[in-house]
């Protein structure tokens, strides 16, 4: 699969992004300076291609960039009597002009013939010895090893093996080696016959340091032996015009390789989810609440519809839900009370240590079960989301229960029933007061009122009995539909309470781990097209 620069840098933007606090600090300011780096580069000279010569002291690098431009432009120009400072040989000054700025060479020195035909937008850096004493040497070799568009590694028969060179330059630089020449200079020093296995002794050492596909080109600059093939092997980058992108690619693809992999993981199911809500919620209250929902109802539905000469003592017990800070009050406050449903809190007791050893524990798992098939690195970051989660959840949930619309009103049937109750306890008076009238009225001077028989029974003793087990009756049939009703209200609490912590729940774990989840998707996508 053929991977563009923009789609490659795309992925760096990604890495540097979904990466946040996740690769180490050191990695992601090299990903920024990488990035601003290859943007100020496409801005400046596209047509142009900045080859690097670099080498160790004694490798020649100077005198073969004499041979390959043709003069002593490394020896004679006056600003420059060592290799103190990156020189610039340009054929085309004014095209270079902002890009030299850019690299920040301030010597150059302007040909007229190139070095090659195809070569006219070509600019060949002399660098200082990387291996210089100067640490300022050694830091301006390195600064602009990053930034050329090709490299190439000056080499000499007595240190082609030098551990500096291939630890601390080229190794680094194995992905490189499209943009990468490897040149054994001085020759000339060899015999004939060990010019070959010398090369073929330094391609091996090439190959060990990961960069087997960088040609390796045999020269003398004292004799000008393979001084042209490797003008045209320059030449061949400057016509290609494309070294500038292969190097960018390749610094993105070195950089990602030392980018840590997150691994996979999959998106918690719906399950694994409700399973979290249930446990929170439970730990949070969720019963207790439910549970006094049904009493509160059990116990406003025993006043209203009970026995009216008995049920006046079920005002003395405490409403459950009022104990609680809840209740048909709280739930659509009336304007003017002060009450703000937003800030209000409950009354319920502080969790128990098992309470928050539950929903701790459960919170944990949910946030392990997800990181599975991630990384260490990412799975502490989960665990890191889920421990910060645990300080703000119970407040947050508090406030949910709080602001939940609970079923607390009463019902339709009460209504009937008490004035039943209340025609019962009528009716059971007017038979009281019939068999008092005619008991006394007589003792002064009043006529009795009639009081006739029903199978041998007085009629106002039967509106008396029949009263009273009316009451009787409906009290107990109020009991069992309040107890019917109360179960279902507890219900019905529940699902309502679960739904208010379920939003909590998502909001402030599930999501946040959803969306580590995700970065480590976007993460490894993007790792893979940098990488590519």
């Amino acid at each position: 699969m053929s991977v563009s620069l923009d789609d490659r840098l795309t992925a760096l933007r990604t890495l540097s992004t979904a990466g946040e606090g996740r690769i180490p600090p050191a990695l992601a300011a090299q990903t920024d300076a990488l990035l601003e780096r290859a943007s100020a580069r496409r801005e400046r000279s596209p047509g142009s291609t900045v080859v690097g010569v670099f080498g160790a002291t004694g490798s020649g690098k100077s005198s073969l960039v004499n041979a390959l431009v043709g003069a002593d432009v490394a020896r004679t120009h006056v600003r420059r009597p060592t290799t103190s400072e990156a020189l610039a040989v340009t054929w085309d000054p004014e095209g270079a002009v902002d890009l030299l700025d850019w690299l920040e060479v301030r010597d150059r020195i302007t040909q007229g013939t190139p070095l090659d035909p195809r070569a006219q937008q070509l600019v060949l850096l002399d660098l200082p010895d990387f291996d210089s004493v100067e640490s300022r040497n050694r830091d301006e070799a390195e600064r602009l090893a990053a930034q050329v568009d090709a490299l190439i590694w000056v080499v000499d028969p007595q240190k082609y093996a030098d551990d500096v060179l291939h630890a601390q330059f080229i190794t680094p630089h194995a992905r490189h080696a499209e943009v990468t020449l490897i040149v054994l200079n001085q020759t000339d020093l060899l015999a004939a016959a060990d010019v070959p296995k010398v090369v073929a002794s330094l391609k091996q050492i090439v190959h060990r340091d990961g960069i087997a596909k960088a040609k390796v080109i045999p020269v003398s600059a004292r004799t000008g032996a393979g001084v042209d093939a490797l003008r045209t092997a320059i030449g061949d980058l400057a016509a290609a015009r494309s070294a500038r992108d292969a190097r960018l690619a390749a610094d993105i693809a070195a950089l990602a390789d030392r980018m840590p992999d997150p691994g996979s993981a999959r998106r918690p199911d719906a399950r694994a989810i409700s399973v979290l809500i249930e446990e929170v919620g439970v730990a949070a209250g969720v019963d207790v609440v439910a549970r006094a929902v049904a009493g509160s109802y059990r116990k406003r539905s025993a006043q209203a519809t009970g026995w009216p000469l008995i049920s006046w003592i079920s005002r003395f017990r405490a409403d459950p839900l009022a104990r609680l800070g809840l209740g048909a009050a709280r739930t659509k406050p009336s304007k003017g009370t002060g009450h703000d449903p937003a800030v209000h809190r409950t009354s319920l007791p502080p969790q128990s240590a098992a309470a928050r050893a539950k929903a701790s524990l459960a919170v944990r798992a949910f946030a392990d079960a997800a990181a599975v098939g991630l990384t260490e690195q990412w799975r502490s970051g989960l665990r890191t989301q889920a421990e910060g989660a645990l300080t703000t959840l119970p407040d947050s949930l508090d406030h949910a229960i709080a602001r939940t619309s609970l079923p607390a009103r009463g019902s339709w049937w009460w209504v009937l029933f008490s004035i039943v109750q209340w025609a019962a306890i009528v009716t059971a008076l007017v038979g009281i007061g019939w068999l008092l009238a005619a008991a006394f009225l007589p003792r002064f001077g009043f006529p009795a009122p009639e009081v006739p028989e029903v199978e041998g029974w007085a009629v106002p003793t039967l509106l008396i009995v029949g009263a009273v087990l009316v009451g009787i009756l409906l009290g107990l049939l109020g009991g069992v539909l309040a107890a019917l009703t109360a179960a279902s209200r507890r219900r019905r609490a529940r699902r309502r309470l679960l739904t208010s912590v379920g939003d909590v729940v998502r909001e402030q774990v599930v999501e946040p781990l959803v969306a580590d989840l995700s970065r480590a998707k976007d993460f490894a996508a993007a790792l893979k097209v940098a990488t590519t």
